[in-house]
C-alpha cells in the first residue's frame, strides 16, 4: 500500500478520527521532533521524549487547526517549539540553566567527545541561536521555514544563524578543533 500523503493523513485524522493515520505521521516524524528537542536540551533524553510526546498529544488534539498555510512537518515544529518554550517558562529557566542541561549531558557515559563538545558548544548559544542552529543545520530546515517555525523574521533568523556560527566555530576552535 502507498503512503499516503501528509494532507491525506490529517484529514483521516480531523474529519474520521483515524487513529491509524495520526499513527502513520508520529512515525514519519518521531525522530526530527525528539532530535529538535535533543539539541534544545543539550542531549537530555527523558525531557526530549517527554516533550515530543507532548508536542505529538497537542498535534492530535489540535489537528482540525491545520489549514494547510504551510507543510505539515513546519506546522508540527511549531508546535515543538512552543512545547519546549512553554517548559522553559513553567521551569523559570533562564540562560544560566542551559550550563546545567550540559553538566547532565556531560555526566552521561559512553558519549563521544566530539558530541559533548557540541552541545558544550551548543551551550553556549542564546536559545534562539540554538533554535535557528539546530533547525537549519542538524535538521536542514531552510530560512524561510524557520522563520514560520519560529515566528522571527527571516533577517533576525540570518543574524541568529551568523552569530550562532561564529560562536560554535570559536568555542570548537579554542577546543581543539581546527577544521
Amino acid at each position: 500500500m502507498a503512503e499516503l500523503s501528509d494532507i491525506a493523513l490529517v484529514t483521516q485524522v480531523a474529519v474520521f478520527h483515524n487513529k491509524k493515520a495520526f499513527d502513520q505521521l508520529v512515525r514519519k516524524y518521531q525522530s526530527p521532533v525528539r532530535r529538535f528537542f535533543l539539541n534544545q536540551t543539550m542531549g537530555d533524553e527523558q525531557l526530549s521524549d517527554d516533550l515530543a510526546q507532548e508536542t505529538f498529544i497537542k498535534a492530535y488534539v489540535n489537528i482540525t487547526k491545520f489549514r494547510g498555510m504551510s507543510s505539515f512537518s513546519t506546522w508540527l515544529m511549531r508546535i515543538a517549539y512552543n512545547v519546549f518554550y512553554d517548559d522553559v517558562r513553567a521551569r523559570k529557566q533562564t540562560d544560566d540553566i542551559d550550563s546545567s542541561a550540559a553538566v547532565r549531558q556531560s555526566s552521561s557515559s559512553g558519549d563521544s567527545n566530539l558530541k559533548m563538545d557540541i552541545y558544550a558548544a551548543l551551550a553556549l548559544l542564546k536559545p534562539d541561536e540554538r533554535t535557528c542552529i539546530t533547525l537549519q543545520l542538524i535538521d536542514g530546515y531552510p530560512i524561510d521555514q524557520i522563520s514560520k517555525i519560529t515566528g522571527i523574521g527571516e533577517n533576525t533568523v540570518k543574524s541568529h544563524l551568523k552569530r550562532g556560527k561564529d560562536k560554535m566555530a570559536n568555542y570548537l576552535k579554542e577546543n581543539g578543533y581546527d577544521r
